[in-house]
């Protein structure tokens, strides 16, 4: 009977788990003028990808964008754990696009931008 109950509370926590995922909407790192966006991460095709729905300037005013609903990230493959790799994340600033990885820690999501085998790396924090 223990064993049973331990079986379903272990099966719920791992269900839970799973449904937090990465989809839904992040706040990017401030970029050097302060400006922040939200990119919402959805499945595309088995991977995942995140696209700009807003962004704000450094006084927190709704700002409009010629990227809003183009990808920031794309292409995406879970590897289980919180950890995605295998996509590539664009910059809109110098208009380049890297290697990317990116790690999910609760409410925090560390991604990183790679050229060889320097990265950068930025914390978003899911809002939705």
């Amino acid at each position: 009977m223990k064993t049973n109950i331990l079986a379903a509370i272990l099966m719920l926590a791992a269900t839970g788990a799973q449904a937090q995922g990465i989809e839904g909407i992040f706040q990017t790192q401030a970029n050097d003028d302060g400006n922040i966006g939200m990119v919402q991460f959805y499945d595309c095709g088995g991977r995942y990808c995140g696209r700009l729905v807003k962004s704000f300037d450094s006084a927190g005013q709704e700002i409009s964008s010629p990227n809003t609903g183009r990808n920031i990230v794309a292409n995406m493959t879970d590897e289980g754990g919180g950890k995605f790799s295998g996509g590539t994340i664009w910059d809109p600033g110098a208009d380049k696009t890297y290697k990317s990885k990116m790690q999910l820690d609760g409410k925090t999501l560390s991604v990183s931008g790679c050229v060889a085998v320097f990265c950068k790396t930025q914390r978003w924090t899911r809002v939705k």
